[in-house]
């Protein structure tokens, strides 16, 4: 590291940033970072950007980061504010520089009106929880599918840039660490952009498909489309149903946590933050056609994950019941991000889990009113198929 930049920690022990000097030694929130490090920020190439899905968990915390970080880029949310979007997520930057449009990104009249006047589409939009998926598949089809060839045939029309926002999930799954030669760091022990689709979901699927008409359409009309796929994030403004703010949710509201059959299920995770910083990395400085994998090494089985959280909430270990385990459960993903930390020069800046993780549960701790009114419903949708094991 440069010595002319220091270290500074938010979000917990080791949450740590390059700072600019005069800075070194000084603790300063990530927000204050953001905006002393802006005067350090190259002139954005693009200054209108269309972000689908902008209202939903990654995709808000994405406009956060260009807002703060990219004061000469006009962010146009497009978000249908299905039950994974909400209003709020943006209520305090909607103004001059993002304005927030409601409609659907299969709306091919509104995609084209809007991409007229942009020079950039950043496509989050997506149904996106497999438990929803294996009850009705059709939401799935129409926005993740048709959805993705409206957005592309809009960025083939005016010519502009279109960055493919994706899942690590499009690949199936791996066999645990154990149980691998490579421990997990062998060669083909970990997804690389050169890994084989094998979804095994209606979501995945549905995914996979997006990403291969990406791809076509870079190939058969010079689109100027990149992909990148992404392993599990976490952090605030996730909607309640995903397996981490559940489980917060679940301990504030005085009900027990509930982990899927044994618990030994791995996922990647990484902070949204990060993988906002990797889209624009992509965005920005990535070749066209190219696929690239955002991950930030946070390898965690659903037990270890769980435990943690009731341990930093004052919970004994094991208050938590097992349930039935999900159709088709993935058992192990792990990201390969060398491609776009050397072609890129992107690294993963909140890599400390459990830093993460303390900040995290305070967002839901602090924000109930957020997700209050929505609690007892997403539990009642839960108990139709899961049962508690004895």
């Amino acid at each position: 590291m440069n010595e002319s930049l220091g270290k500074l920690e938010t979000w917990g022990s080791s949450f740590s940033h390059e700072i600019p000097e005069g800075f070194a030694g000084v603790r300063i929130t990530s927000e204050e970072f953001h905006k002393e490090n802006k005067k350090e920020k190259f002139m954005s190439e693009y200054k209108h950007i269309i972000v689908t899905g902008g209202a939903g968990f990654i995709g808000s915390n994405f406009v956060h980061y260009v807002y703060n970080n990219h004061p000469d880029v006009h962010v146009t949310v497009l978000d249908k504010l299905t039950y994974a979007g909400n209003r709020a997520n943006l209520e305090e930057i909607l103004g001059d520089r993002v304005e927030l449009v409601v409609g659907d990104i299969a709306d091919a009249e509104l995609v084209d009106k809007l991409a007229a006047k942009a020079d950039a589409i950043v496509h989050y939009a997506a149904e996106s929880h497999n438990d929803n998926s294996l009850k009705d598949p059709s939401p799935f089809i129409y926005t993740n599918f048709i959805g993705t060839y409206t957005l592309l045939e809009a960025a083939r029309k005016y010519d502009i840039r279109f960055h493919h926002v994706s899942t690590d999930e499009v690949y199936g799954d791996l066999p645990l660490r154990e149980d691998l030669p490579g421990h997990g760091e062998g060669p083909g022990e970990k997804f690389t952009p050169d890994t084989k689709y094998n979804p095994s979901s209606p979501y995945s699927s549905t995914k996979a498909a997006s990403d291969l008409i990406v791809k076509a359409w870079v190939r058969s009309f010079g689109v100027k489309a990149t992909i990148s796929n992404c392993s599990n994030n976490y952090g605030p403004y996730q909607h309640i149903e995903k397996f981490i703010p559940r489980q917060i949710t679940n301990i504030l509201s005085g009900i027990k946590p509930k982990l899927y059959g044994d618990g030994k299920n791995v996922r990647d995770w990484i902070h949204t933050n990060d993988h906002s910083t990797g889209v624009w990395a992509i965005l920005t400085k990535g070749k066209i056609g190219e696929t690239y994998l955002i991950g930030a090494d946070g390898e965690k089985n659903n037990k270890e994950v769980l435990e943690l959280i009731l341990e930093k909430m004052g919970q004994p270990k094991d208050a938590y019941e097992h349930v039935t385990d999900r159709a088709g459960h993935d058992l192990r993903y792990a990201i390969d991000s060398t491609k776009l930390r050397q072609e890129l020069g992107w690294t993963p800046e909140f890599t400390n889990f459990e830093a993460g993780l303390e900040d995290t549960i305070k967002w839901y701790t602090d924000h109930q009113d957020w997700w209050k009114a929505e609690k007892e419903a997403v539990e009642a949708n839960y108990a139709k198929t899961q049962k508690v094991l004895k």
